[in-house]
């Protein structure tokens, strides 16, 4: 008796996976149907930075923002009761670069010691988000860029992580390019 019910539950069990298999294979054809060219928002986490220094792998890049300040102006005959607002200058966030400590590497710390009173090596950076095939998908270009802060990494006896360190880049101009 407990062998039958066995197979029973086995077969069950092969009858509902091979169910379930038809039903995922049906859902995937009507969803082509549907949506035959399903396009997805590309992951943030494969991306290339050229910086000018020795190509390294960064962990993380922020700072891609551009601001247009407004202004307000008002006419004192103006029958409106409220001020027209124009478009101002442009303000750039300074870019932040974090990558890990490598052995025998200071390419960061020599670029900040190249700040003399009025003087600095300014780079342009190129940023890259890569699609699956590691094409540039999205290019982030900015114009002379150059080093306002370092920061080393943070020491910890207890951790357990890479260390990490930051630099913080000034610069005049951010521009996006999308490939097709």
């Amino acid at each position: 008796m407990l062998i039958i019910l066995l197979t029973f539950e086995i077969r069950n069990f092969q009858f509902f996976e091979m169910f379930s298999c038809i039903c995922r294979r049906i859902a995937n054809r009507i969803k082509k149907l549907i949506c035959p060219h399903m396009i997805y928002p590309l992951p943030n986490f494969h991306f290339q930075v050229d910086w000018g220094g020795t190509r390294m792998g960064f962990t993380e890049v922020s700072g891609l923002n551009i601001e247009t300040a407004v202004i307000e102006y008002r006419e004192g005959l103006s029958p409106e009761y409220h001020s027209l607002k124009m478009p101002g200058q442009q303000k750039y966030s300074n870019i932040v670069l974090k990558r890990g400590i490598v052995k025998g590497d200071n390419e960061f710390f020599s670029w900040i010691k190249t700040i003399k009173m009025n003087e600095v090596e300014r780079r342009d950076v190129t940023i890259k988000l890569l699609d699956e095939e590691h094409n540039p998908a999205v290019v982030w270009k900015v114009s002379n860029a150059w080093p306002v802060k370092y920061t080393g990494p943070v020491l910890n006896a207890d951790g357990n992580e890479v260390a990490i360190e930051t630099l913080e880049l000034a610069h005049e101009g951010i521009t996006v390019e999308v490939s097709g």
